[in-house]
Order: structure tokens, then C-alpha cells, then sequence
């Protein structure tokens, strides 16, 4: 005689799922359970709690499942949902760049806050990766013109992908370059800001899985500590520079000092320093001279 296989419902999934990828050392567990069961469902969070008790058929665990393997092997929970949502934007997110960080979306507020009342005409976004800052400089600013910089042939490819998601994401250009080294002859840039590579290879090895084994390494790693590329920024940025515009950077946490001293002594008088949520300094704000 064939046993029948008990059904579970939605809660006693969820709770399941839950043990599992605790078990796996995933954080917020319970939270990643909840978002990838609803997108295997195709339901929202509310709609989900709205089930608890429906009881779920093979053919719909069989959705669930892969989504589950996946985040248990610390694939990253925004690779696996196909996106984010970054400074009210929703952003498709893979592999091909970094997934955009809490830290990068209070950047582009500091920076919004900063220029609101005398909005820049240009506007460079320089590493721009899934388009997240040149994106949501474009829709805070709608009168600027944002142009948005990468190496990768890839991550240019998914910000155009973002870009064509979002009204008035298509003004944005987008140019294949090492930072400003085919930016010769553009016209100088009002604001320019970068969220580049700061972490040094030890540091990127002893990050969580999520990070060190499936984001692209050649957008978390720099050389020299970590700095060299925010280095290059700082001596190159006074040359696309109009007079009075602000150079904005996220930064590793050691490079302040050094990066402040460059700054100053390559174009940029006024130089500040910014605190990240958790109170240690972030952001290199610097102006150029008028």
C-alpha cells in the first residue's frame, strides 16, 4: 500500500525553510524564508500571510525548492530575486555587478542634499555598475545631464537594462571607460561620484560567502589596501571638474586621512568627511576651487 505524503502549509514551510537556512548560517533567516517562498508563489509578503494555512501542492514546493538550495549555498537573496530596490527605484540585480548597498543610498542623499538647491548640469557617475547613483541622480535631478562610467561590458549591459525600466532612465549615457581615461574632451562635470572598489583582498576573503564567493570581485577589490583606485579618482577628478563642483566618494573606512590630504593638495580646497549608519566615516566629500 502507497503512503500518501503529508501536505504542509504555507506556515509550517516557512518555519521549515526558516530552520534550514539558519542552519546554513544565513541571517535574518525567517525574513529570507518568507521573501523567497512568496516569490516562488508569485505573492507578495501580505498576500503570503494572508495563506498561512493553505496547504501547498507538490508541484509548488517544486518552485520553492531550487530558490531554497540556492540561498542556502549563500548565493546572495537579491541575485536569487532578480533585484533590489534602491532609493525608491527597483533594480535588477545579477552577477554582473554589485548589488547596490544601504551605504551607496545614503551617498546619493548626502549628495542630493548637498546640490538640491543649486542643481548640477553634469552629473558622472563613475563605476557605475547596476546604474543605481547615475539612475537615481537622474530622477532626483531631472534637468542634469548623467553620465555614468564603467570597465565591464557587463554591468554597462545591466544598467541600460535598468535604464529602459525607468521613466527618464533612458537620458543616461552610458561609456565604457577606467575611470576618466576615455573622458577626454567631454565637457567639465558639476558633480562627480563614485562608489569604487576599497576593499583589499584579505578583506574580500573574510567577508561573508555572500560576498567574497559569488559578487564580482573586480568590483569589491582594489589594489594597495584597498585605496589605489580611490586614489586614481582623487589625483584625476580635478581635470573633468567644473569650478565649485563636488567630488563625492564612498570609501573605506582607513582611507580618510590619506585620500582628504589628496584632495587638498590636487584641486580640491574644501574637503569633508561623512559618517555611513554606523558612525564611522564613509563618504569623501571635496570641492573643487571656483
Amino acid at each position: 500500500m502507497r503512503m500518501r505524503t503529508k501536505m504542509l502549509s504555507v506556515l509550517e514551510i516557512i518555519q521549515k525553510t526558516a530552520d534550514f537556512l539558519s542552519a546554513k548560517g544565513v541571517e535574518s533567516a525567517r525574513l529570507n524564508a518568507e521573501l523567497l517562498i512568496g516569490h516562488a508563489l508569485g505573492l507578495k509578503r501580505m498576500q503570503l500571510y494572508l495563506q498561512f494555512e493553505r496547504l501547498l501542492t507538490e508541484l509548488e514546493l517544486e518552485k520553492v525548492r531550487p530558490l531554497v538550495r540556492r540561498r542556502a549555498a549563500r548565493e546572495p537573496l537579491q541575485y536569487i530575486l532578480g533585484q533590489t530596490d534602491f532609493h525608491g527605484l527597483r533594480l535588477k540585480v545579477d552577477r554582473r555587478a554589485l548589488i547596490p548597498r544601504p551605504e551607496t543610498e545614503l551617498l546619493v542623499e548626502i549628495v542630493i542634499g548637498l546640490v538640491l538647491a543649486n542643481p548640477p548640469a553634469r552629473v558622472l557617475d563613475l563605476g557605475t555598475g547596476s546604474g543605481a547613483i547615475a539612475l537615481a541622480l537622474g530622477v532626483a535631478l531631472p534637468a542634469a545631464e548623467v553620465t555614468g562610467v564603467d570597465l565591464s561590458d557587463d554591468a554597462l549591459a545591466l544598467a541600460a537594462e535598468n535604464a529602459a525600466s525607468i521613466p527618464g532612465g533612458a537620458k543616461v549615457r552610458w561609456i565604457r571607460s577606467s575611470w576618466f581615461t576615455n573622458l577626454d574632451g567631454e565637457a567639465p562635470y558639476d558633480l562627480i561620484v563614485a562608489n569604487p572598489p576599497y576593499l583589499s583582498a584579505e578583506e574580500t576573503a573574510e567577508a561573508a560567502p555572500e560576498v567574497s564567493a559569488h559578487e564580482p570581485a573586480s568590483a569589491l577589490i582594489s589594489g594597495d589596501g584597498g585605496i589605489a583606485d580611490l586614489r586614481a579618482i582623487v589625483l584625476g577628478a580635478a581635470k573633468y571638474m567644473a569650478p565649485g563642483g563636488l567630488l563625492a566618494l564612498e570609501t573605506g573606512i582607513t582611507h580618510h586621512a590619506e585620500l582628504a590630504q589628496l584632495a587638498a593638495s590636487n584641486g580640491f580646497p574644501r574637503v569633508e568627511s561623512r559618517q555611513d549608519l554606523t558612525r564611522r566615516d564613509r563618504f569623501l566629500l571635496a570641492w573643487s576651487a571656483l
